[in-house]
């Protein structure tokens, strides 16, 4: 469902639900957890040429992390930023465990098909965004890895990857702010280290607006040496392709 008042869209992705979507530059975009214990893997890709995306490695080691949050940009392999993250109120999202699949679905909460369980069947994180991606001119090989907003992952000291249950609550929202125009796509699925033993999806809102213009002071542009530098290649590509920012 779809509802739009003035220059403001809102969506709801129904518990595994997917969506996709072309975003102009200068959008925010805030993801509402609907219920407790949310997860919604996304990927994103520069609408303008798709073989520029989100770049995880690239994105957590510049900013010496192994976790989103206030103040980190999503980088490129090209040393740009797609998006930043303005607001948080849940302080930790998962950029390492990856999405879920239908095998590891499939055995982890028991085999559904759509034939016999109809929408009651439970989707995968891989399934959705391959849909998506069909949907806009790209194909498997362009999936990648995610961050899965909402979600809390972390490595002990044995180097062991920990989902940490209960991790979001009911109307928590993180923020993004885009830099560039950018290829959103989502899916509204469990996060593959989920612990819980059933299947795990609930309904997020996502709206969309228009955002102010990063000043001096912005928190994501400052965050950083590295975060200042990839605004800087950023702004020089948006003036040579777009003719100039705001």
């Amino acid at each position: 469902m779809i509802n739009t008042v003035s220059s403001i869209i809102t969506k709801t992705i129904p518990a595994g639900g997917k969506w996709s979507a072309r975003i102009q530059r200068g959008k925010e975009i805030t993801f509402t957890a609907l219920e407790d214990g949310a997860n919604v893997s996304i990927l994103l890709y520069n609408a303008d040429d798709t073989a520029e995306r989100y770049n995880m490695p690239d994105t957590l080691k510049a900013q010496y992390t192994a976790f989103l949050t206030k103040g980190n940009v999503l980088m490129t392999d090209q040393g740009r930023v797609l998006a930043s993250i303005v607001e948080d109120m849940v302080g930790w999202h998962d950029a390492i465990s990856g999405y879920s699949t239908r095998l590891m679905i499939d055995e982890k909460y028991g085999k559904t098909t759509y034939q016999e369980n109809r929408n009651e069947w439970y989707r995968s994180g891989e399934e959705n965004l391959m849909v998506e991606l069909f949907r806009n001119g790209l194909t498997t090989s362009d999936l990648s890895p995610v961050i899965n907003i909402f979600s809390k992952v972390f490595c002990d000291e044995a180097g062991n990857m920990n989902f940490v249950e209960g991790h979001t609550k009911k109307g928590e929202t993180v923020t993004l702010r885009t830099e560039m125009d950018v290829l959103l796509v989502l899916s509204n699925t469990p996060n593959p280290l989920d612990t819980r033993h059933t299947y795990q999806s609930t309904p997020i809102e996502v709206k969309i607006k228009d955002a102010e213009p990063v000043k001096e002071n912005d928190i994501c542009l400052n965050h950083r040496d590295e975060n200042r530098r990839a605004f800087e290649n950023t702004w020089e590509y948006v003036m040579l392709t777009k003719g100039g920012i705001q």
